[in-house]
């Protein structure tokens, strides 16, 4: 294990059978709030960001925000909120996808995205990867490029990485840390 990966491991905090009985909640509130921490966390995603040639940032509602608008200041490039369904105003392109228990609906301001952006989408957790999926079919849908995928955290055991292979396409995947 890395010195980054002790660092940001020690400062999240799992809440047993939240939001619901039987789920183990990865907090990463500690994490948010140690400046040592945070600054490394947004520095190794803006890194992630350069290596792939990202010109703009795609952060997922909520906790996908707080990483990914750091990182694009610390990268340089645009930051883009993809937002849940009627959070946005003006001109949106939308995109439903299925979760276990019944369906969503994600958006993008149209004009955000255009031909030829190389797009990031930064997360904090990646799970199932459903809503990473929609956010892939949002961006290319928008005329703009994936550059890849990173998070702070991959839950391997819920296969999200398998399920998003086939939208990644080949570009890259890249989790700080899997539990």
């Amino acid at each position: 294990m890395t010195g980054i990966e002790e660092l940001l491991l020690s400062r999240i905090r799992d809440v047993a059978d939240y939001p619901e009985p039987g789920v183990m909640f990865k907090d990463i509130t500690p994490l948010l709030a140690d400046p040592a921490a945070f600054t490394a966390l947004t520095d190794a995603l803006a890194e992630i960001a350069g290596n792939t040639g990202a010109t703009k940032i795609v952060g997922l509602e909520a906790r996908g925000f707080i990483l990914g608008a750091p990182v694009a200041v610390r990268a340089g490039v645009g930051f883009i909120p993809v937002r849940k369904a009627g959070k946005l105003p003006g001109a949106t392109l939308s995109q439903a996808y299925d979760l276990e228990y019944g369906s969503a609906e994600i958006e993008v301001h149209a004009e955000d995205l255009k031909h030829g952006d190389r797009v990031l989408v930064v997360d904090d957790v990646l799970a199932t990867g459903g809503t990473a999926e929609a956010s892939l079919q949002l961006i290319r849908r928008a005329g703009a490029e994936i550059a890849g995928l990173a998070v702070l955290m991959e839950l391997g055991f819920l296969g999200g990485r398998t399920r998003l292979e086939p939208a990644l396409a080949g570009a890259p995947l890249e989790a700080l840390l899997k539990v």
